[in-house]
């Protein structure tokens, strides 16, 4: 069968043919849809975990079980789980292992644009690059032969062109795999002899699988012209055939590391210039010139953001195809939150408090933005918590009287929690907001261990925040509704000025969940509206200023009823 698939439906699909029986994840974009398609085949067992961490280690649980199993999480979630990934790698698998990371060149949704071939590298383990959505199921399903092959956990490098983008895919069957049986070997558990045994024998392993990659179809020549000859892989494969075509000899890398040696010779003997295409990090230019292959790569292709053909012609000096343009400019649409956001209040009340707003990773980092201009930084998952703690120990009574943490639901339960225990055990004076909006925001409504159910939406068991917190040494844990802006300010001050670490847990769901009940649009009584503009000091998408008067637009507005608390002249009507 053929059909037009996204590269993340196509690793799904690789996943149900390979035989795959359990797969635990956490999402993170570009990677998310890939858990999600992958939970529609009821053959498959899916889950959210609260973290990378725990959905590898979930993951080779069940490979120890004698299951193939895999999880997925986009490139900063590799950083995660690279704690257990390296010790598997000794350990090694019996059951196939299969870990699928999707960077995020040009960081449309990141922190950081970190390259993952570095993790293939330090932790000793394979990786798989496809260029298009064939050949992600097909590398999907080879990565399980491989993982079992040579015993161990394989890596598949996606990016955010491969993870979102279709191509045409033919599939197939699946193939059942019988469970393998468990057998107790004392040598793997990991402490000294064994682990120094177990690192001779990845070395072997990995010389074993550079012989495979001089003759392993996963690694191809296409010859051209042979003036020019382009070592690439991932993505810029496609770059390149579109800027070459035929003007140039390819050898593409599917299985990017380990990298072969005598392959990559024999292909640099046959070109008169040999270059080397690719996104981010030099990872096979370096392994050219460690070999003694002379080439050019980094000198001319950008180390910055993610590559296209007109980068790559541009870089070059080659003449880029013609794209298609509208003849209209569209006008620039800076990230917002959307209307009725329930964080809107929060940080509307933070920045009017001129509070020092540590952020974490989730919708409400847009809390950044004017006018609210509420966030100071954030770092990654779960930082918020503990950086606070850090900060507050460098200015005493100075910074605790003015500076709070942020952090949502599924963030809080990600990597949030041991940060309040820090806050906690060793009673820094701090004040943590948990954003409870009842799911996964900003990757697209995902369940998380605090929503009470499973990634198929069913009923599953619920983290109590407040529980939680206070069984973690806090006495002060107050839930406040956002919207309610008076109250909201009266608490943060009462707990600004208490002597002891607080948690305040803003309760209130996501305005875009199914399930929540919108209210009627506001309207605006023109004659009242003296157009003070104190309603635009929320920031809200649905409220503008048209000639010297307030507008709702009707479409957006959710009738939440914030900005109604802003205007003195009561001129903002449900």
């Amino acid at each position: 069968m053929k059909e037009l698939m996204l590269g993340n439906t196509a690793v799904a699909r690789g996943l149900y043919e390979a035989g795959c029986a359990v797969i635990s994840s956490y999402p993170g974009t570009p990677s998310t849809e890939i858990t999600e398609e992958a939970a529609k085949y009821p053959e498959l067992y899916c889950e959210w975990a609260p973290n990378e961490k725990v959905a590898l280690e979930v993951a080779h649980g069940a490979a120890v079980g004698g299951r193939r199993a895999a999880c997925c999480m986009k490139h900063v979630g590799l950083n995660v789980a690279a704690d257990p990934l390296f010790t598997i790698s000794y350990q090694g698998v019996e059951a196939g292992l299969v870990l699928c990371v999707a960077d995020d060149p040009g960081m449309f949704s990141s922190q950081n644009e970190q390259d993952s071939r570095h993790y293939a590298i330090a932790a000793k383990v394979p990786m798989l690059e496809p260029s298009d959505s064939q050949e992600a199921l097909e590398f999907t399903k080879r990565a399980f032969q491989l993982s079992e092959e040579y015993r161990t956990p394989v890596i598949v490098r996606l990016c955010t062109r491969i993870s979102h983008s279709q191509s045409i895919v033919t599939w197939g069957k699946r193939r059942e795999v019988p469970k393998r049986p468990y057998v107790k070997d004392p040598e793997r558990v990991m402490m000294t002899g064994n682990s120094l045994k177990a690192h001779y024998r990845v070395e072997e392993r990995t010389r074993a699988m550079t012989a495979f990659s001089e003759t392993t179809d996963l690694n191809r020549v296409e010859m051209g012209d042979t003036a020019l000859g382009i070592i690439t892989s991932s993505t810029s494969y496609q770059y390149v055939k579109e800027v070459f075509g035929n003007r140039a000899s390819v050898l593409k890398l599917g299985l990017s590391w380990p990298m072969p040696v005598e392959k990559i010779k024999d292909f640099a003997a046959q070109v008169d210039k040999l270059l080397v295409i690719e996104e981010l990090e030099p990872i096979i230019e370096n392994h050219c010139r460690q070999i003694g292959v002379e080439v050019t790569g980094k000198e001319k292709i950008p180390m910055v953001d993610e590559l296209t053909q007109g980068v790559i012609a541009q870089s070059l000096g080659e003449a880029a195809k013609p794209t298609v343009r509208l003849e209209d400019e569209i006008p620039g649409r800076p990230p917002v939150m959307c209307a009725g956001c329930p964080h809107r209040g929060v940080f509307y009340t933070l920045s009017k408090n001129q509070c020092m707003v540590y952020g974490d990773i989730g919708c409400y980092t847009l809390g950044v933005m004017p006018p609210l201009n509420a966030l100071d930084l954030n770092i990654c998952m779960g930082a918020s918590c503990s950086g606070l703690h850090g900060f507050n120990l460098a200015g005493g009574a100075e910074h605790e009287k003015h500076s709070v943490a942020v952090i949502g639901d599924s963030t809080f339960a990600h990597s949030g929690i041991t940060g309040i225990a820090d806050i906690a055990y060793n009673r820094s004076n701090s004040t943590v907001f948990i954003l409870d909006n009842s799911i996964t925001g900003m990757t697209g409504h995902q369940q998380n261990p605090t929503t009470g159910k499973t990634l198929r939406g069913e009923p599953a068991g619920r983290m109590d925040l407040e529980m939680l917190c206070r069984a973690v040494g806090f006495d002060r844990v107050r839930v406040v509704d956002p919207n309610d802006l008076k109250v909201l300010d009266k608490t943060l001050k009462e707990e600004l000025a208490a002597e002891e670490p607080s948690i305040i847990i803003s309760r209130r769901p996501c305005v875009m969940l199914k399930s929540v009940k919108k209210a009627p649009p506001l309207t605006v009584d023109l004659e009242r509206c003296n157009g003070c503009g104190l309603c635009m000091k929320i920031g809200c998408p649905a409220l503008s200023l048209r000639e010297g008067k307030a507008e709702i637009d009707r479409t957006q507005c959710v009738g939440c009823q914030v900005c109604m608390q802003m205007c003195h002249r009561d001129a903002l009507l449900p």
